[in-house]
């Protein structure tokens, strides 16, 4: 690189880092707005946040205080800190409804929410909050140019409720503790009857059934055998080629062979 090209990159990078640090020491709101507004524009969001939390409540009320805000929740969201982000956006959607920021401003906030959803097997508060957050948004603008979008992160965040509701209603087969598990199966089927993983929760009730018949006391044992066997026709009628025919079939043979015992 030129010597003397390298010398006037440097000295205006210097330059600018002096009136960022001027700017910060400044008592002057509009100084810090402009600076702000400046590392905004330049992409420094985590520079034009330290200003904006200097001069916010400075701001309130303001005629520059709409601009202001939303280019303070634009920051935290385009760094990544959501709960800041959507606290931020729904605040200025709140103060400023006709602002024509308003609809992306409502579209961001709920979408912030949706980036703080955790994986399936963690507690889904966020997930809830953010598919609520998420329709009212396509409720209140259901002719937006994000609503494609909003519903691909409706449909998302809905799946993962639905894997960890299945998950959940799995795991008492996994334990063993098959009448919550056939009453947590069916709950699962009833709640999410288009679900992907209807196949497997029909596999694990029967499963659960089969092993709470096999294993109950002989005057219980007659009517168990008889719900297993319904669960087993449920499975194949859902899907005769199941995945699980081959350990199906089996339990039927052992429901069927049990189940002579009592018709003589």
């Amino acid at each position: 690189m030129n010597k003397f090209i390298y010398g006037f990159l440097l000295a205006a990078l210097l330059a600018s880092c002096s009136e960022y640090q001027k700017a910060l020491k400044s008592e002057d709101v509009a100084v810090k707005l402009a600076a702000a507004t400046h590392k905004y524009e330049a992409g420094k969001y985590n520079k034009a946040i330290r200003l904006f939390e200097q001069i916010a409540p400075a701001y309130r009320g303001k005629a520059e205080a709409e601009e202001l805000f939303y280019m303070f929740a634009q920051s935290y969201y385009k760094t990544k800190q959501y709960y800041l982000a959507g606290y931020q956006f729904e605040s200025f959607t709140a103060l400023y409804p006709r602002s024509k920021n308003v609809e992306e401003a409502a579209f961001l906030g709920a979408k912030s929410y949706s980036h703080l959803s955790p994986v399936y097997s963690l507690d889904q508060t966020d997930t809830n909050k953010a598919i609520t957050k998420m329709q009212d948004f396509i409720d209140k603008y259901p002719n937006s140019s994000h609503l494609t979008e909003a519903n691909t992160v409706v449909k998302k965040l809905q799946q993962k409720l639905e894997r960890k509701a299945f998950e959940i209603a799995k795991q008492y087969n996994t334990i063993s503790d098959y009448k919550a598990a056939i009453k947590a199966l069916d709950n699962f089927i009833a709640d999410y009857p288009g679900t992907v993983y209807k196949e497997k929760a029909l596999f694990y009730k029967l499963d659960s059934s089969y092993q709470l018949a096999v294993n109950s006391i002989p005057s219980k044992m007659e009517e168990r055998l008889n719900e297993a066997k319904t669960a087993y026709n449920s499975l194949i009628k859902f899907k005769a080629d199941t995945e699980f025919k081959k350990e199906a079939d089996d339990m039927l043979a052992r429901i069927e062979k049990d189940l002579q015992q009592f018709q003589k």
